[in-house]
C-alpha cells in the first residue's frame, strides 16, 4: 500500500489534514479546475433522489473523512454525488490524540467483525499494515471547528456541488459537564439552526458516536432521540432530517427508534451504520491506541459490511411492517460496485462509503461504470 495515498493521510494528524488536505487523487482533482464531475447519471437516464434532492447516482461519502470544503469539492469532482461535511458542533471541539487511524485485522477469513462476538472484547489486532480490503480504526472524538469557521466554509461547500450533486451537512449536540438533559437537547437544536443558516437543503444528525460518555451512544436511547428530533424540527422546519445510527442489535429497540422519530413526523430517514466498537491491541496484546479511555475504538471499513447490510435489511422490514415512509442510507464496508448493489438490494435508497473511498478514489466512477 506504500504506493497509494488516501485522500485523508492517516500518517498525519487531524489538524494537518484539515489545513493541508486533501491528498492523492483528491488533491489532483482540485488542481484541474474543470469543475464538478457531471458524468454518471443512472442507467435509466433519469436522476435519482436523496431526501428529495436530485442526484446523478445516490452514492457518496458519509460523515468522517471530508473535513472541509476542499475535501467535499474534491469528492464532487471525483464523481461522489453525495458529499457529507464532517460532523459539526455548536462550539469548537478538539480531536483525540494522534494516531487516530490504524489498520484493523479481524481473525475471520473474510475479515469481518460480528456484533456481540467475544473477539470485540478480547482484542482485535491493529497496526500500520494497511491492506485491502481495508478496515481501520475511527478514533477522532468528533472534532469540530467553531461555527465562525465552519459556517462560511459549509456555505462554500454547498455552492461547489455540481448538477445532480448534494452537500450533506452532519451535526450533533455536545454534552459538557454540568449540562442538564434539557440543555443537551437545546444544544442539538442550536447546532441544527446554525447548519440551516448556511443554506443547507437537508441534514444528518449524528447519534452514533460515543457522545454520551465512554462507549455510550445516543442512539441507544430512542426516546431521547425522539425528544431531540422534535426540538430540531422546530428549528429547521421542512428541511429533511436524517439520523445516523450505530448497530442496534434489538429489533424492538430499532422499531422504537422508528416509532419515536418517523412516527412523530420528525425524521425522514436513517443512515446506518457508523462503526462497530472493539478493543484494539498491538501484536503484544497491549492497548493499540495511546491514551486514557482509548482501549476501544470504532472500527469501520470491510469488517463491518455484514452488520451494515443487516441493519439496512431490518430497517427496511420495519418500514414495510409499520407502513411508514422514510429513506435508508446504507453505510459500512462498501469497497466495490458489488457492495453498492448489495446495499441497494437490502433496501437502501442511497449508499455511502468512507473507508472504501479513502483507499479507492475512483470508487464512484467504478460504480457508475458498472451500471
Amino acid at each position: 500500500m506504500s504506493d497509494f495515498e488516501p485522500f485523508y493521510d492517516v500518517s498525519r494528524s487531524y489538524e494537518d489534514n484539515y489545513e493541508q488536505g486533501p491528498f492523492g487523487a483528491f488533491a489532483e482533482a482540485l488542481k484541474d479546475g474543470n469543475g464538478a464531475d457531471a458524468a454518471g447519471t443512472t442507467s435509466e437516464g433519469a436522476l435519482a433522489t436523496f431526501l428529495g434532492q436530485p442526484v446523478n447516482l445516490p452514492f457518496g461519502i458519509p460523515a468522517g473523512p471530508l473535513l472541509n470544503s476542499r475535501f467535499t469539492t474534491a469528492a464532487f469532482r471525483m464523481g461522489f454525488d453525495l458529499a457529507t461535511y464532517k460532523t459539526v458542533r455548536s462550539r469548537a471541539w478538539g480531536c483525540n490524540p494522534f494516531p487516530n487511524v490504524l489498520a484493523v485485522h479481524p481473525k475471520s477469513a473474510d475479515g469481518s467483525l460480528t456484533p456481540g462476538s467475544a473477539e470485540l472484547d478480547e482484542g482485535v489486532l491493529a497496526d500500520t499494515n494497511y491492506e485491502t480490503p481495508i478496515s481501520i480504526s475511527n478514533s477522532f472524538g468528533v472534532p469540530s471547528q467553531s461555527p465562525d469557521a465552519w459556517q462560511p466554509d459549509m456555505r462554500a461547500a454547498i455552492e461547489a456541488a455540481g448538477p445532480g450533486q448534494v452537500l450533506v451537512p452532519s451535526f450533533q449536540g455536545s454534552r459538557v459537564e454540568g449540562m442538564s438533559e434539557e440543555e443537551y437537547i437545546a444544544d442539538h437544536a442550536t447546532t441544527a439552526r446554525l447548519v440551516k443558516e448556511t443554506g443547507a437543503k437537508l441534514m444528518v444528525m449524528n447519534t452514533s458516536c460515543p457522545n454520551e460518555g465512554h462507549n455510550r451512544l445516543l442512539c441507544h436511547n430512542p426516546l431521547l432521540v425522539g425528544r431531540i428530533t422534535e426540538a430540531v424540527k422546530q428549528e429547521i422546519g421542512d428541511i429533511p432530517l436524517m439520523v445516523k445510527l450505530a448497530y442496534i442489535p434489538s429489533d424492538d429497540a430499532l422499531e422504537l427508534m422508528v416509532r419515536s422519530t418517523v412516527g412523530h413526523g420528525t425524521v425522514q430517514g436513517f443512515s446506518t451504520i457508523n462503526t462497530i466498537s472493539a478493543k484494539l491491541v498491538d501484536a503484544n496484546g497491549n492497548q493499540a491506541l495511546p491514551g486514557v479511555g482509548r482501549d476501544r475504538s470504532g472500527v469501520c471499513g470491510n469488517a463491518i459490511r455484514g452488520a451494515g447490510l443487516d441493519m439496512v435489511a431490518r430497517l427496511a422490514a420495519i418500514r414495510e411492517k409499520l407502513g411508514l415512509d422514510f429513506k435508508i442510507n446504507g453505510v459500512g464496508g462498501v469497497v466495490s460496485p458489488a457492495d453498492y448493489q448489495a446495499y441497494r438490494n437490502a433496501g437502501a435508497d442511497s449508499v455511502m462509503s468512507a473507508t472504501g473511498a479513502m483507499w479507492d478514489a475512483e470508487l464512484a466512477h467504478k460504480i457508475k461504470a458498472s451500471r
